[in-house]
């Protein structure tokens, strides 16, 4: 997929990258498959904001993608390639032989009128989803479940995919996007695959107004705030904070370990950090 970059007309535009949309085929999404999504801006049920630079933004309909492919045993062709205001991934549209219309996350490779299928039976292909138990070793997937049913939720994003490592067992070991080893019930679905979209990373956004069109405030740093409002803040002239770099709270934000005992801990072989 090209990258479109811009003519320095501006100071910004020097910097900034976009993609350049080649791989789309349609401009408007299937209509009774969005739905629209009330956007809170950061607060919660009182109005206090809870998360932090959140607000503004385009107006955009959620498009609601199947993560579970489990229509098993019925052919379906790709009948579009989307852009998804909600990810980085493309979403492509798939019509199965029955008449029903569903989307997924577009794979690296898939293109309109290829046929896809999901379910034991399905061959090991580009884009078909099938249990992790019924994949040779060695294979790339992405939208991995971790709980069989319940849909794919792992290995989502733009370019990003999940390696079969291993079996043993009940469990399936997997080597997720991060460098984690994981172990993953063998009776949980993946598509075979890399997620399109592999030049996002490559993107610049270039201007502060395309932070505005995506929903994100801007932020103030710490240390040009007043001692009141930030640990860091304060000092005569251009101070560097004094301190370890840390949250309003006084939270460390730099290395800090805040992940809590959890049951699932058991299930990690190498965590992505040594």
């Amino acid at each position: 997929m090209p990258l479109k970059k811009y003519r320095p007309l501006t100071p910004t535009q020097r910097y900034r990258v976009t993609s350049g949309f080649d791989e789309i085929t349609a401009t408007e999404p299937h209509k009774p498959l969005t739905e629209f999504h009330h956007r809170a801006g950061g607060r919660n049920n009182y109005g206090h904001t809870s998360a932090w630079l959140r607000g503004g933004g385009h107006r955009k309909l959620y498009r609601i993608i199947d993560w579970k492919r489990n229509k098993d045993g019925v052919p379906a062709k790709v009948a579009t390639i989307e852009y998804d205001p909600y990810r980085s991934a493309r979403i492509a549209l798939l019509h199965y032989a029955d008449g029903e219309k569903r989307y997924i996350l577009a794979p690296l490779g898939v293109e309109v009128g290829q046929v896809l299928m999901s379910g034991d039976t399905a061959e090991v292909r580009n884009g078909n989803c099938l249990p992790l138990r019924s994949l040779p070793l060695g294979t790339n997937v992405h939208n991995v479940e971790l709980t069989p049913g319940r849909g794919g939720q792992m290995a989502r994003g733009a370019g990003s995919f999940c390696q079969l490592m291993a079996k043993e067992g009940a469990y399936a070991q997997l080597r997720l996007p991060s460098g984690e080893m994981r172990l993953v019930n063998m009776n949980c679905r993946a598509t075979i695959g890399q997620v399109g979209n592999v030049d996002h990373e490559n993107e610049v956004i270039g201007k502060a107004g395309k932070s505005r069109w995506l929903g994100r405030r801007p932020s103030v740093r710490g240390v040009a705030m007043n001692p009141v409002d930030h640990p860091m803040g304060g000092g005569e002239g251009k101070t560097s904070g004094g301190r370890h770099p840390c949250s309003p709270w006084g939270m460390p934000s730099k290395g800090y370990k805040t992940r809590k005992r959890k049951l699932s801990d058991k299930y990690i072989v190498r965590r992505r950090t040594k």
